[in-house]
């Protein structure tokens, strides 16, 4: 990577994180990743993989598990060496350009507020349905009020408040899926009622394949905090393989305990881990059931510590309006974008939009799970590395290659309605880019006068990297560096 390419690239991440505490460790940023993946669809996609495979379910989880696992080690690669707000966002801006960056990261941001919505609506039908009819409306807007208010304002206080509340909550939700897997694997080993079915066709498995990565999607949120994260070029790697791992182990574990317990019956189960557990003892089906709202508490806490960051990302680089880009005085935490991004989960939850545009939140994951593979890929080719050492995966081009044939496997196997809704939602994002043009124009212009010190032409961004080869090594201090030399980050 040429002198002039490198200092560029690290002033635009240096002046977009500038501000930010680093504090996030690996088993912050695994906590993280691994409470958005487990969320609420693994208490519901159980039954409707077996309505479409039925016993092969655990063969769908494994496939996922090896398509998303190739997408972990790209961005593990990709963000130990370009570690920076807005995570794959950032990785696309550096690589492809922003039009290219505003476009995947407003698909991440409206894919993610909408399943906020959603879950936190989710998460009071679960709460109202142990209420009497007449007061379910108002708890109901209550709830999803003050859940994502609440969550909300913790991470207003600070990233490590934030993070210390996902960890919390990971251990929580996780313990009634232990519970369900351990309780059920003496029930499930002996195999007598688990169904016998013909190979399922091709259709059925790839709408199989469909189920199974919603359940595996959200590793790419807490990745929107990179810029907060601890040594990153080692953190990310390491908690990004804790939670694939896991979570595909965790997985399988729980269809197979699911498919012996309930047999044929899992297909058509509305609840098919709580009635699982209450062949079992009915104490059990209502520690599941509150193990459901915990989970979809664990993952308003994963979403809104995360997703908010995207806003901030977007806005520090000029392509939203200025303010979703402050932090506040005492926290440095972006509390405009949390706040914003709170706001829009609440209205989504109380008017209840999510339900018809579900499908079209998971699918715009695919494209960004696509960017972000190539992204890894380019970075490793230029040498990019921003923060010490990279991971340098061998086989990065082979896991680039399945992460994106995965993926693009998987929009193909959608309906067209789906795909015609992703490709218009790609198209209003460029659209609002290109109005975007005199924000942009005037962002520029800002910035370089004082940053003209330290990167005036190509010439003096050599010697600079020569003269001072940490400012590329150690981005945390990038900021103060600038600040040496005569600039001043935004």
């Amino acid at each position: 990577m040429s002198g002039s390419a490198a200092s560029d690239a690290d002033v635009r991440e240096s002046q977009r994180d500038a501000g930010l505490i680093r504090t996030l460790g690996p088993w912050t940023v695994a906590a993280g990743a691994i409470s958005m993946i487990v969320g609420a669809g693994i208490f519901a996609v159980p039954a409707a993989l077996a309505a479409s495979v039925g016993p092969y379910a655990p063969l769908a989880f494994l496939t996922c598990g090896f398509a998303v696992g190739a997408v972990a080690i790209c961005f593990a690669e990709g963000c130990s060496r370009l570690p920076t707000s807005g995570g794959i966002y950032g990785l696309v801006e550096a690589t492809c350009g922003p039009l290219a960056a505003f476009i995947v990261g407003s698909l991440l941001w409206v894919g993610c507020v909408l399943a906020c919505g959603g879950v936190a609506a989710a998460l009071a039908d679960v709460v109202c349905s142990a209420l009497p009819r007449s007061a379910r409306a108002s708890v109901h807007a209550a709830v999803i009020i003050g859940v994502v208010g609440g969550i909300a304002l913790i991470n207003i206080t600070g990233v490590s408040r934030g993070a210390r509340l996902v960890g919390a909550t990971t251990m929580l939700k996780l313990l009634p899926l232990v519970i369900f897997v351990v309780a059920g694997a003496g029930v499930a080993v002996h195999g007598s009622t688990l169904p016998r079915t013909v190979p399922p066709d091709a259709q059925d498995f790839g709408r199989a394949l469909i189920l199974a990565v919603f359940a595996f999607i959200g590793m790419e949120t807490p990745l929107c905090a990179s810029g907060e994260v601890r040594q990153p070029n080692r953190t990310i790697p390491r908690a990004l393989a804790i939670a694939v791992l896991s979570t595909t182990a965790l997985y399988m574990a729980i269809q197979i305990v699911a498919q012996g317990i309930l047999g044929p019956a899992l297909a058509t189960s509305k609840a098919p881990l709580a009635d699982a557990m209450g062949r079992i003892h009915p104490a059990l089906r209502a520690v599941m059931l509150a193990g459901t709202a915990l989970s979809m508490f664990g993952y308003l806490g994963s979403d809104i510590l995360g997703s908010p960051r995207q806003l901030f990302a977007l806005a520090r680089d000029g392509l939203m309006p200025g303010a979703l880009g402050r932090l506040h005085r005492r926290s440095h935490a972006p509390h405009v974008a949390i706040l914003c991004y709170a706001a829009l989960a609440i209205i989504l939850g109380l008017t209840g939009s999510f339900a018809e545009l579900a499908v079209l939140s998971t699918l715009a994951i695919a494209p960004l799970y696509i960017g972000g593979c190539a992204a890894a890929w380019m970075l490793a080719r230029r040498g990019v590395a921003m923060a010490g050492p990279p991971l340098g995966f061998p086989l990065l081009g082979t896991a680039a290659v399945i992460g994106i044939g995965g993926m693009s496997a998987l929009i193909a196997l959608a309906s067209r309605r789906e795909i015609i809704g992703l490709v218009t939602l790609a198209a209003l994002s460029a659209l609002a880019f290109l109005f975007q043009a005199p924000r942009r124009s005037r962002h520029a212009a800002t910035d370089a006068g004082p940053l003209s010190m330290v990167a005036p032409s190509a010439p003096a961004d050599a010697t600079i990297l020569e003269q001072r080869p940490d400012i590329r090594t150690a981005p945390v201090e990038i900021a103060e560096q600038i600040e040496r030399l005569g600039g001043a980050p935004p």
